[in-house]
């Protein structure tokens, strides 16, 4: 006797819900994030932040940093690589005198090994967050400025910098090789400057 299945139609998984680019953070917007961090001594966060920004990784590569990807001894290098998880492709990145100390202070508070992961979940299964807290962290943090949570996310910290770059230099082959893309094409949909480029065309003319 054979079963009868019953088929119920599935909802789409982004109904109801916002989908698209994630807008990158303004310069003023992240002194203010850095700022309400660094009154609030929260240490971890703080370096949290200011490696994302610095970093341009995704989610699950700056998660999962241990000391020793970005130091030697127990001194944070000024520039650092990792092989990325999505592409198996090497990527460099610079680390500023400001990421430098905060992380500095974060192996002092957490007293941290070579071995250690950077950024220690506060649950005890996990060794470092995942990816699923990053991306609540950073809800926390736009929300902390009164900007909207579902326009920003975790690759509102991988596409900020380069944003910042580019709308400075127009050197589009930098902000490629920053955030480790293969083809310039994934660089230009990646950031939006098309339609970024186009718009301030657009604000610049009377009508």
């Amino acid at each position: 006797m054979y079963q009868i299945t019953v088929y119920r139609k599935k909802e789409p998984w982004n109904k109801n819900k916002l989908v698209g680019q994630k807008l990158p953070l303004k310069l003023q917007q992240i002194w203010a994030i850095r700022i309400r961090l660094e009154l609030s001594g929260n240490v971890r966060d703080l370096a949290l932040f200011n490696l994302a920004i610095d970093s341009k990784l995704r989610g699950c590569d700056l998660v999962s940093l241990r000391l020793r990807d970005i130091a030697h001894g127990l001194s944070v290098q000024s520039r650092a690589m990792v092989v990325q998880q999505k592409t198996g492709q090497p990527v460099q990145f610079e680390i500023t005198k400001n990421t430098r100390e905060s992380i500095s202070q974060l192996i002092q508070h957490d007293q941290l090994t070579l071995s250690d992961y950077l950024f220690k979940s506060r649950v005890k299964a996990s060794d470092h967050i995942s990816t699923r807290q990053y991306s609540r962290i950073v809800d926390h943090w736009v929300e902390s400025i009164n900007l909207d949570a579902t326009q920003y996310g975790t690759h509102t910290m991988r596409r900020t910098k380069p944003s910042l770059i580019y709308k400075k230099t127009k050197n589009l082959r930098a902000c490629q090789l920053l955030l480790g893309h293969t083809k310039l094409e994934s660089t230009v949909r990646y950031l939006g400057i098309e339609v970024d480029d186009a718009l301030e065309v657009s604000e610049g003319i009377d009508s």
